[in-house]
Parts: structure tokens; C-alpha cells; sequence
């Protein structure tokens, strides 16, 4: 008879009780709560079900508490806002200091955003790993795809490190993890490792899965899409772009709004999404995003602490010309509310903006946005995080604390990414130029069919706001000019939604774009001036803790 125990990391995390996940409607799924340890008898469908739910789980990263899941979100939150699209918020800037630090290029080693995400991720992987051996050493039916979903879910966490940290020590789960250390592997090593599980998981995954949230062939090969983008593959970004595209299993929501409505979780344009739920006394709402409530008029709805707002140069870029198109010279073209919101909007803006961040004067959910959902006014001014809110008002919003909890999901990876992916992939390798433009155009379209004054809950004001999104053209459409495109494209289309930083840094335009906005910014928030990030500041070391506490084998 043999025995699976989990695991004990040691420099790297330890293990604790598995907990439950929320992937669908299904209670009995709900309600799995897989114990410490299986015998090769004890494996059944129940507890096989258990432990893939354990693993589902590590994408709440909810692990330890809530300061921990703001601190090192699922949602990446935190790295817009050491992009040009994003504030901290909040009360003032010593609030939650850890994530002032990333926005001004100011990271001490004790960092509390490096520390949760390392843990959690960490954690997460522990949960893999201990499913991985629990199943493949049982004989149970349909072995291959629990251990695919288990493979991309690795290779997930994986990347997820990668792409912030400059060195992971990384291990499977054949391999003891003690004594790892961070330098053990190249990058390079460490993305083909990740690029393995994803093919892996990619041939053995059905198209098709009976539980909302279990992941699909799809998923992995988005996932290996947005990796391969990463790492500047473009032939397999096409690749894989091209087979969640063919799949016919996704579309563009009819209207931008859609994404923002529990309604349509896992619909659409949902590639690769947390479940969240308010069941089980709200155990799993997003945690990750839960400081990012807008005010909400305080007394009306309940309160939040409004953190994550957009910054003045991500709602300037959303403004276009007399054809309706974004700015791609580099102008500054201000677009500003005034000061009490009396509906004074010149200029044509693209829709996606008032979809993204609060303006005043302009309806959010269904409601006026003014000052009172402005926590710090005077600080970070007027632009709260719309995505991922649902209307503060609707009784499937949480009244009270948790603030803005609802069973909304998070989208990692949206059909839109992909699609924009696909272009970009084109572009990069300057080949079928028009269809990149026509797919850039796609996107475009879902913008332009938003402009709807009937669409509830409303968020436009097509009244008072001069909407206006056009389609790009062919005249004029060179490679280095459709790559500005793509680029602009990806950052309206995505704005704040965990990808701005990440794009940055594959472009490696982030020293550079940062350090002018950052110029341009202390105009609005002088705690700008002053600050600056250099190459070696972009990637995060080995977290000081974790330093500590490896005897010797980090340094």
C-alpha cells in the first residue's frame, strides 16, 4: 500500500490544508474538501475531484489572508501600477506603502508584493504537485487529462514567476524541493520547461469539459500564446493563436460592458477565468482585487478603499481623431471632465474609456459618478477602476464588507488578447499585413457597436460624450506603423486588466515609456517627481525573507 503526504518547502513554502474551489454552479463540486493524505485505495472520484479542486485553488490566491491576496494577486493588479495606466489609490500614499514603492520605482528588498507573490505562487504549485502524484501513481480512469489541467496550471504559476522575479528555482513533481536554488536553471531553461508542459497539456486536454472553469486544449494553447509571446516566438504565438481562434469556440462580446456582468462569466470571450462565488460565507470572492472598490457614495451602497485608479496618461490615450483613431505620434491630447462634473466633454474619446475608469459627471453602473466615490480626490484624482466591479447597487453585490464582493470572474485571458496577439504575431514577422489590420479592426468593431445609449447598466453618456472609433485604413499601413497600432490597440483594449506591465517588458519599452511617464504624470501627482526605473530594476530579486530563511542557499 502506498501513501501520498504532501510536500514541505522549506526556503520555498509550506505546504498547508487543502481548501475547496468554486468552478461551478454544482454544490457537490462546492462543497469538495480533500483531506491530508490518500492511500492507492482511498483514490476515488471524490477525492481525485478534491485534490483537482486543491490545485483550481491556488488561482484565489487566497492562501494565507487578505493582505496577503492584495499583495500578491491573482489578477497582477499591482504591476499595472508600476506601468504608465495606473495609481495606487487609495487613502494617501503611505497606505499599503508596498505598492507605492512599485509605482514609483522605489522596491525595497523586504517588498511585501515580491514576498505573497513568490508565496503564493509557491503554494499553488505545492497543490499541483501533490495531486500529480496522487493520480499518477493510481490507476483511475481519464489519468491523462487531470494530469494535462494539472500541467498547464503548473506551467501557469510558472510564468506567472518568471516574468517577475529574474530567477525562480523551479522543480516538478518528482523532485524534492529543498536545496533548489534559484540559479540552478537559465530563463531560457525555465520558459522551455513551461513551453513543455503546455504541449503536453495541449495534446491530452478535450476540447470540451463538463464543469464551467476546468480548463480546456484551448486554454493551454492560449496560455502557450501569451508565453510565447514573451519570449518574442512568433511563429508559435500565431501557432497557438490560430488554434483557440479556429476552435469557433469563442467570440467578442456583442457589447464591452458584458465582461463586467456575472451573466456572462465563462461566455464569449472568456478564455482562461477564475471562478469566484459569494457562496460558502463568501470564501472565495476575489480577494486579489477586493481593495480596488470605488467609494460608491459611502452611505448608499457601502464603502470601499478605492484603490487602483487610472492614470491621466492611460485616459489620454484613448482619445482619437476626426477618423476616430488613437493618436500613434506621440501628441498629448488632454481629456479631462471638469472639476464638478458638469458635462463638459470636448474632444472625441473612444467608448472603452468610460468603460474602464469613472469620470465625472458620467454614468458607472447605471449611477453618476462624482466626488463622494473619490476617496483621496486631491490625491489621485477622478479616475476609479470600473472592471471587475459590477453595479454597486445590484443585489448580487456583497452589502457591506467584503466591499464590492460578487461572484463576477476574473478573466486571465481574454478572446480579445488573443486575436491582438495574432496581429501582433503578423506584424512582427511583416507578413499578411492586411490580416493583422482587419483583426486589429475586429477589436475596434466591439468598441464601435458599445456606443448604445440602451445598454443597461449604463456606463455611456453617448449625449454628452463625443464617441467616435473608427477603423484602420489600408493606405499607409506599414509594418512599423501597424506594430504602433497593435501596440496602442492592446493597451485601450486591456487597460487595466493585469497586461500593461507585461507587454512593457517584452517590448522592453519599460524603462523608457515609464520614465516619461513619470516626467509627464508629477504635472497631477508630485510624488512622481523625482523617481525613475533603470534595467536592472525590472524583474524582482529572490524576496528577502525568503533570503533569510534558505540557510545560505539564496544570497
Amino acid at each position: 500500500m502506498k501513501t501520498y503526504f504532501n510536500f514541505k518547502y522549506m526556503a520555498i513554502a509550506t505546504v498547508f490544508a487543502a481548501s475547496s474551489l468554486s468552478l461551478t454552479s454544482c454544490d457537490d463540486f462546492l462543497d469538495l474538501k480533500p483531506t491530508g493524505t490518500f492511500t492507492e485505495e482511498q483514490l476515488d472520484d471524490s477525492s481525485i475531484e478534491g485534490l483537482m479542486a486543491s490545485a483550481y485553488a491556488g488561482l484565489e490566491a487566497h492562501f494565507f489572508g487578505n493582505n496577503e491576496s492584495f499583495a500578491g494577486p491573482i489578477t497582477n493588479w499591482v504591476f499595472d501600477v508600476r506601468s504608465d495606466d495606473a495609481l495606487k489609490g487609495g487613502g494617501d500614499i503611505t497606505m499599503e506603502q508596498y505598492i507605492h514603492q512599485l509605482e514609483v520605482s522605489n522596491v525595497t528588498s523586504d517588498n511585501a508584493v515580491a514576498l505573497d507573490k513568490w508565496r503564493n505562487n509557491y503554494y499553488a504549485i505545492s497543490r499541483v504537485h501533490k495531486a500529480m502524484n496522487a493520480i499518477e501513481n493510481s490507476n483511475i480512469a481519464n489519468k491523462a487529462t487531470y494530469l494535462g489541467e494539472l500541467k498547464l496550471l503548473r506551467a501557469y504559476f510558472y510564468f506567472d514567476l518568471i516574468r517577475i522575479f529574474k530567477q525562480v528555482p523551479y522543480f516538478t513533481e518528482n523532485e524534492d524541493p529543498n536545496g533548489k536554488r534559484a540559479d540552478e536553471y537559465t530563463r531560457d531553461q525555465i520558459f522551455s520547461f513551461i513551453k513543455q508542459d503546455l504541449v503536453d497539456a495541449y495534446s491530452v486536454l478535450p476540447e470540451e469539459q463538463s464543469q464551467a472553469g476546468r480548463f480546456n486544449k484551448y486554454v493551454a494553447a492560449a496560455v502557450m500564446a501569451k508565453v510565447s509571446a514573451f519570449t518574442s516566438n512568433w511563429s508559435d504565438v500565431e501557432t497557438y493563436a490560430n488554434y483557440v481562434i479556429a476552435s469557433n469556440k469563442y467570440d467578442f462580446y456583442d457589447n464591452y460592458g458584458d465582461m463586467s456582468k456575472i451573466e456572462f462569466n465563462n461566455k464569449k470571450e472568456s478564455v482562461m477565468a477564475v471562478q469566484f462565488s459569494t457562496a460558502n460565507n463568501n470564501a472565495h470572492i476575489n480577494w486579489s482585487n477586493l481593495l480596488n472598490t470605488t467609494y460608491s457614495e459611502g452611505a448608499l451602497f457601502g464603502t470601499g478603499d478605492d484603490f487602483f485608479l487610472g492614470s491621466q496618461n492611460l485616459v489620454d490615450a484613448f482619445a482619437t481623431d476626426n477618423n476616430g483613431l488613437p493618436y500613434l505620434d506621440g501628441s498629448d491630447h488632454y481629456v479631462k471632465t471638469t472639476e464638478n462634473g458638469d458635462g463638459n466633454y470636448d474632444g472625441n474619446v473612444d467608448p472603452r474609456l468610460d468603460f474602464t475608469v469613472g469620470r465625472l459627471g458620467m454614468p458607472f453602473r447605471g449611477h453618476t459618478y462624482n466626488k463622494k466615490w473619490c476617496r483621496a480626490y486631491d490625491i489621485y484624482g477622478e479616475y476609479s477602476g470600473k472592471k471587475g466591479l459590477i453595479d454597486p447597487s445590484s443585489p448580487d453585490m456583497v452589502q457591506g464588507f467584503p466591499w464590492g464582493a460578487s461572484a463576477l470572474n476574473y478573466c486571465i485571458i481574454r478572446y480579445s488578447d488573443i486575436v491582438l496577439l495574432k496581429a501582433e504575431a503578423l506584424i512582427e514577422q511583416n507578413k499578411q499585413l492586411d490580416e493583422a489590420r482587419t483583426l486589429i479592426n475586429d477589436v475596434r468593431k466591439k468598441a464601435q457597436r458599445s456606443i448604445d445609449g440602451n445598454y443597461t447598466p449604463q456606463d455611456l453618456d453617448p449625449f454628452n460624450a463625443n464617441y467616435n472609433v473608427g477603423l484602420y485604413p489600408s493606405e499607409g499601413w506599414t509594418q512599423e506603423y501597424a506594430r504602433k497600432a497593435v501596440r496602442m490597440e492592446r493597451r485601450l483594449e486591456l487597460a487595466m486588466e493585469g497586461n500593461r506591465w507585461f507587454d512593457l517588458l517584452r517590448w522592453n519599452t519599460a524603462v523608457s515609456t515609464v520614465n516619461a511617464y513619470m516626467q509627464s504624470e508629477q504635472r497631477y501627482h508630485t510624488y512622481y517627481a523625482g523617481n525613475s526605473i533603470s534595467e536592472d530594476e525590472l524583474y524582482f530579486s529572490v524576496p528577502y525573507e525568503e533570503v533569510n530563511n534558505s540557510n545560505g542557499l539564496y544570497k
